[in-house]
């Protein structure tokens, strides 16, 4: 019997699941996520003097912040699809020439408009760092799926810690603008060489068995692929919401409560670094009980996270509560690639977690803005945190949820081994 081009190509490089090649690929992975990660963090940074080089106000200086990641969140879905049609190469390619030429563009920038349309262009570069990574490096793992997927992820937060501290020791010495220039340069040299080491896909043999264990999967939760799409890409939305206040704002905040920008940065480092702790963390339980009671636990801790920065906002006890947020909220959206692995088709990985990924995108990007918005009417960031509190608790709800559906499914001997 004859085979497609796909299935030839995919036979062609079959390495087994979970193999030396797999983790080889790993690290690969998590280094050119690390560097395409830039694209989502930097303007965060700038925010600051950007906003008084053109001349604006907080919601308007938070714009190319919103923009940048509603073009994330379309680019996620498209380079999604592209890496499940083509693998994970061309989506790289066209991260690393987007992400130079915007940076690039940004840095020199005469005026707000011109400043903003590059983020469109950086958005679209950082689409392939996260769900598109994660759904390619999920074909290479079975016994340790969740681990691969949350150590890819947290190359998002490497870069969040990473970028942040390394920009707020240039921008002192060459300004903001030629930081932003030479970021893109940087990024676009190193990621054009690393996409050729990703060139293999995984063999068919593995896509049919991954189908058996979803379509099983699945039948425990009871409910279609579409409608467990819908709630997944709902609870994804709501989280990020919640979560962009102290992500998004938290450099600000401490510009206007007089501890200065660069308090905000390490800040802003500390809660990602812990995070990676938490991500990486979050994908050995997810191996242990499922990504959806992983999940769970995710959501609570991050709205108790949330509660205490309207109690605390000393400059020391600002490092604590944002360490705590870190370590809370790391392993949340890497759950829902986790997910989408466990319970839809494996064949459309990319496009799922694509759409999943990206309305939490979405989700922080609305956030972001709104929470500027919610600054600019009330001179305070108290109620722009009681918004991510009441968002938080949706998410909760639709995550309870769905577990207490997939519990329900499952037989008394598979509780009693989970």
């Amino acid at each position: 019997m004859s085979r497609s081009p796909t299935e030839s190509i995919e036979d062609a490089g079959g390495p087994p699941p979970d193999g030396a090649y797999a983790f080889t690929r790993l690290g690969v992975s998590l280094l050119i996520a690390t560097l395409i990660g830039a694209g989502m963090w930097a303007v965060i940074v700038v925010l600051p003097p950007a906003q008084l080089d053109f001349g604006v106000d907080r919601s308007a200086a938070s714009l190319p912040y919103t923009l940048m990641m509603c073009s994330l969140a379309f680019s996620t879905i498209a380079l999604g699809r592209m890496t499940d049609r083509f693998g994970i190469v061309l989506p790289l390619v066209i991260s690393a020439v987007t992400l130079g030429v915007g940076f690039v563009v940004a840095g020199y920038a005469p005026n707000l408009g011109v400043f903003t349309a590059a983020h469109v262009l950086i958005g679209i570069g950082a689409g392939t760092g996260f769900g598109p990574m994660m759904a390619d490096i999920s074909h290479w793992f079975v016994k340790r799926r969740g681990v691969a997927v949350v150590i890819v992820a947290s190359g998002n937060y490497f870069a969040g810690t990473i970028w942040p501290l390394l920009m707020s020791l240039t921008i002192p010495l060459i300004g903001w603008r030629t930081t932003y220039a030479a970021l893109g340069v940087i990024v676009a040299a190193l990621v054009l060489p690393l996409a050729l080491a990703m060139r293999r896909r995984p063999s068919a043999n593995v896509y049919e068995q991954a189908e058996a264990a979803t379509e099983a999967a699945r039948a425990d939760v009871g409910i279609s692929p579409r409608l467990l799409l819908v709630l997944l890409i709902a609870a994804g939305f709501s989280c990020c919401v919640a979560m962009s206040m102290p992500q998004v704002h938290l450099v600000a905040y401490c510009g206007d409560l007089g501890y200065g920008v660069a308090r905000g940065a390490e800040m802003l480092s500390l809660m990602m670094a812990l995070g990676i702790i938490s991500r990486i963390g979050s994908g050995f339980v997810a191996d242990a009980i499922g990504g959806s009671g992983t999940l769970l636990i995710g959501s609570f801790m991050q709205g108790v996270a949330l509660l205490l920065y309207l109690y605390f906002n000393g400059l020391e006890s600002l490092f604590i509560v944002s360490g705590i947020f870190g370590l809370f909220q790391g392993g949340i959206v890497p759950m829902y690639a986790v997910i989408c692995r466990e319970l839809l088709p494996p064949r459309r990985a990319g496009a799922a977690i694509g759409l999943v990924v990206s309305a939490t995108i979405l989700g922080m990007a609305f956030g972001g803005y709104f929470s500027g918005v919610i600054f600019d009417l009330t001179s305070s960031y108290r109620m722009a945190f009681l918004n991510g509190i009441l968002w938080n608790a949706f998410n909760f709800a639709i995550v309870s949820w769905l577990f207490w559906r997939r519990r329900r499914g499952q037989p008394v001997g598979e509780l009693a081994a989970a």
